[in-house]
This record gives structure tokens, C-alpha cells and sequence, in this order.
């Protein structure tokens, strides 16, 4: 059975990643067209964002298609079977990609809050600019943490395996374009602000200033923030420092071994 799921994750990951490499290397494209702010002129921190995206891809089906295939087979409950036909599967849908997100948003801000976990997420954070690239710029620990943690709604849930599929290429497309320095009209951005995260609202998460970066936690629907009264007052500013404070981006050897190494900041 789990051999079986495993080659499902593994077949629909394929979608996943052909839908989210379209949209990455459009938006990568665009925001060297329309851009919201000036590009620094530096190589080697796409070196470093590339580096670690392709230890990500690498690792995706070698633990976390497992990991997903594992929590699967494992779920607390089934659903009965009106639950996945007509307009009762439909709502279950909707239900169950809000709940995920909700999931996800939360486990953001324990990213931030926990000290262990924070010495993960920081990689994310050191980033000086934010553009797609950014979207990928995770340490790989932290994917493999976030995969694990995210079997608890999974099991709890038991949604189908597309809908996870399916929540998962939502995720990483929303990611890649509210890190993406695409600049949209104002008028867009603020309609888009009130259902989704748009890259104006995560440029002041990636603010330096602790109050800033300490906010605006959601992925993928913005109102999580507002719910939960984590949503930042300041506005976007493109003069904000990006990063983290009194602290330097590292080389991507040092970003890998950072976590495990040094005191916590």
C-alpha cells in the first residue's frame, strides 16, 4: 500500500514540479522586466539560492514523497464515501486547503518562536534581496522538519492524496510569487493583498527590523494574519533592508552548516 502511494506522490510530483517550474521561470523572467526593486549586482547569492534549491529537489523524493506516502497510509479515520463525490467532495476540498494553510501558518510562526527551529528558518531569513529564488532558499532540514510536522493534519484530516498534492503546488506557486520582486499595479496589489499573500505584504516579513519579521506569517491566504493579529502595520518601503539584523549572509557551505553550528541570534 505504501508502494503504491509512493508511486502516486511520485507520478503527481511530476505535475507539481513541471506547473511550478512554468511559473518559476515566468515570474524569474518578469521580475527582470517589471521590477519592483533594484536587482543587486551579485552572482553569488543566486549561487547560493540555486545551491540550495537543488539539494531540496534531490531530497524530495528520496525522503519527503515518503514521509507523505507514510502519514497516508496511516490516517486516524476514513472518510465515508458521499465525502469524496459531487458537491460534498468539492467542499471537502475547499475545507481541507484552508485547514492545511492554516496549519502552515502556524507552523511559520513556531519557525520564528521555537529557538531549535528558528536556527533553520534563519537560512531563509539571511537572504539580502527577495526575488523567486528566495521561494527555495530553505535549509534542507527545515523541509524535512516542516514534512514531518505536516503529517499531523494529514492523519487528522485524511484528505485525499491529490488535495495534498494539490495544496503543496498552491503553496510553492503562491511562494515563489510573494518572494518574486515583480512589480504589480497598486491598485492589483491591493485587491489580490485581501485573499492571498502578495509580495508586498512578505517584503516587510523579510524586513530587518525583528518587529516586521516577527509578522505577516501567512503563506497563502492573507487573512490568516489578520485573524490571528500577526499582520504587520508598516507599509512595503523598497528601502527596507532585507535580512536579519547585525547579521551577514553566509556562503553556501556556511548557510549549510550554520544550524549546527555558532550561538543562537
Amino acid at each position: 500500500m505504501i508502494t503504491a502511494t509512493y508511486d502516486f506522490l511520485l507520478s503527481s510530483g511530476s505535475a507539481k514540479i513541471y506547473i511550478t517550474g512554468l511559473v518559476f521561470i515566468a515570474l524569474f523572467a518578469v521580475e527582470r522586466v517589471v521590477r519592483a526593486a533594484k536587482a543587486p549586482d551579485d552572482n553569488a547569492r543566486l549561487v547560493r539560492n540555486f545551491g540550495l534549491m537543488a539539494i531540496i529537489f534531490l531530497m524530495s523524493p528520496l525522503i519527503i514523497a515518503p514521509l507523505t506516502a507514510l502519514g497516508a497510509n496511516n490516517l486516524i479515520w476514513t472518510r465515508p464515501e458521499w465525502a469524496n463525490v459531487g458537491i460534498a467532495a468539492a467542499l471537502f476540498i475547499l475545507i481541507d486547503l484552508v485547514l492545511l494553510d492554516c496549519w502552515t501558518y502556524w507552523m511559520h510562526r513556531f519557525y520564528h518562536r521555537v529557538p531549535l527551529m528558528w536556527r533553520l528558518h534563519k537560512v531563509h531569513h539571511l537572504d539580502e534581496f527577495l526575488d523567486t529564488t528566495s521561494a527555495f532558499r530553505f535549509h534542507f532540514c527545515e523541509v524535512v522538519l516542516s514534512a514531518i510536522l505536516r503529517l499531523i493534519p494529514i492523519m487528522i484530516l485524511a484528505p485525499s492524496l491529490g488535495t495534498v498534492i494539490l495544496y503543496e503546488t498552491l503553496l510553492v506557486v503562491t511562494a515563489l510569487f510573494h518572494h518574486s520582486n515583480v512589480k504589480l499595479p497598486n491598485r492589483v496589489e491591493r485587491a489580490l493583498s485581501r485573499i492571498i499573500v502578495t509580495p508586498s505584504i512578505h517584503w516587510v516579513h523579510h524586513h530587518a527590523v525583528k518587529a516586521d519579521t516577527n509578522s505577516n506569517f501567512a503563506a497563502v491566504f492573507s487573512f490568516w494574519d489578520r485573524l490571528f493579529r500577526s499582520k504587520s502595520r508598516a507599509e512595503r518601503d523598497l528601502a527596507m533592508k532585507i535580512g536579519l539584523e547585525s547579521i551577514e549572509d553566509k556562503s553556501l557551505f556556511g548557510l549549510i552548516l550554520m544550524p549546527f553550528i555558532g550561538k543562537e541570534q
